[in-house]
């Protein structure tokens, strides 16, 4: 049966590692302790009942660990602190866990790429496959943090918290809000009631839960939103409310790609007087798969659509959208059966792509298939 044959069914079933001691009663801050490379196996850090909860904080850069320069102005270079240094700036922070601390990568997030995001989830499954945390922290930029969240809410096998944090100022700005959303994402890591929840995002005190989190703001302190649902929490002082329910984690939804890379999928963004050289381009560089960030509810050109249509013969096409919020809706002004397309329910452009990446590892490429995966919560 051929793929726009099976589509018409959908109507009938829709380097360095540290290890930061940090018992409650240390006086002059974090003892340091180089050890093995991240991709080796840790001195495990027992569970004692009744001690504090142990977290171990992967650093990867970002606004976070970032420094502004001298001169006035707004300029500033990510990734230049060590995760040392924002341990540091936390004052009381070893007081709410037993923290290790890994430098797994030091840039901006807009250089972040598919080797980090493998070589993240290998360590923190190995890291909870022996025993070695409670929960983990990820000190990441906030450009593409909700991707990498997102990849790792599907790769990861644990009930246990996975807590990435950013920051829209750099570490030595006025009014840098890096410590204060470190301590808030130590917090959740350390907390029994974040368990079960898969990946999250925190920043400004709003917990969001890795699908649905999004930036809608450049410079916002407020940036993050979950439009579609809102957020999965909050944070005041000491105190974790969670306004969700959770759900088991412990079974991963992909297992994490052998490798370096994942399959190629290229975003064709959509707008007025668009041509299809954008599908033409994907498909001449070997792209697996195309998203498309359409107009309103996943729509674009006749001429690109004819162009999508044509590129779907050998590879898998999704429709999105560019708009902040919503839900693609199958087959409204697109006939998705007709054209053998899938929809992204309502991910993002960016999230689409990841999760068509993932699909494309363990080889699902049939469009029922890959729209009942996007369409799974």
């Amino acid at each position: 049966m051929g793929r726009r044959s099976t589509i018409a069914l959908l109507g009938l079933a829709l380097s360095a590692v540290l290890v930061v001691g940090c018992g409650a009663d240390s006086g002059n801050g974090a003892a340091v302790t180089s050890l093995a490379p991240p991709r080796a196996s840790t001195t495990v850090v027992p569970s004692v009942p009744g001690a504090p909860p142990r977290v171990t904080i992967l650093a990867t850069g970002g606004t976070i660990a970032g420094k502004a320069n001298a001169e006035p102005g707004v300029g500033y270079k990510a990734g230049q602190a060590s995760v040392q240094d924002l341990i540091s700036a936390v004052p009381g922070l070893d007081k709410i866990a037993t923290l290790q601390a890994e430098s797994i990568a030091n840039i901006g997030s807009q250089d972040m790429n598919e080797e980090i995001w493998l070589t993240l989830a290998r360590r923190i499954n190995q890291l909870f496959a022996d025993n070695a945390t409670d929960g983990v922290v990820i000190t990441h930029g906030t450009d593409t943090i909700e991707e990498t969240s997102f990849f790792l809410d599907n790769v990861v096998a644990t009930d246990k918290p996975v807590v990435l944090v950013g920051a829209v100022r750099p570490a030595n700005a006025l009014s840098a809000d890096g410590p204060a959303n470190l301590r808030a994402a130590v917090s959740i890591a350390a907390a029994p009631a974040a368990r079960g929840r898969g990946a999250m995002v925190v920043l400004n005190d709003t917990i969001h839960s890795a699908r649905e989190v999004t930036k809608t703001h450049t410079s916002s302190m407020q940036t993050f939103a979950s439009p579609n649902t809102g957020p999965a929490g909050y944070v005041s002082g000491d105190s974790i409310r969670f306004v969700t329910t959770p759900q088991s984690h412990t079974r991963p939804r992909f297992p994490v790609p052998d490798g370096s890379s994942l399959p190629r999928v290229d975003i064709v963004y959509s707008h007025a007087g668009m041509r299809p050289d954008q599908v033409d381009d994907a498909v001449r560089h070997g792209a697996k798969g195309i998203v498309l960030a359409g107009v309103g509810d996943g729509n674009t050109a006749k001429a690109v659509l004819d162009a999508l249509a044509k590129a779907n013969d050998d590879r898998v096409v999704v429709r999105s959208t560019r708009v902040g919020s919503g839900e693609v809706v199958r087959n409204a002004e697109v006939n998705d059966d007709e054209l053998g397309f899938a929809t992204s329910a309502d991910l993002n452009p960016a999230k689409a792509r990841v999760l068509l990446q993932l699909l494309l590892t363990v080889g699902i490429t049939d469009p029922v298939r890959v729209q009942q995966e996007m369409n799974a919560r």
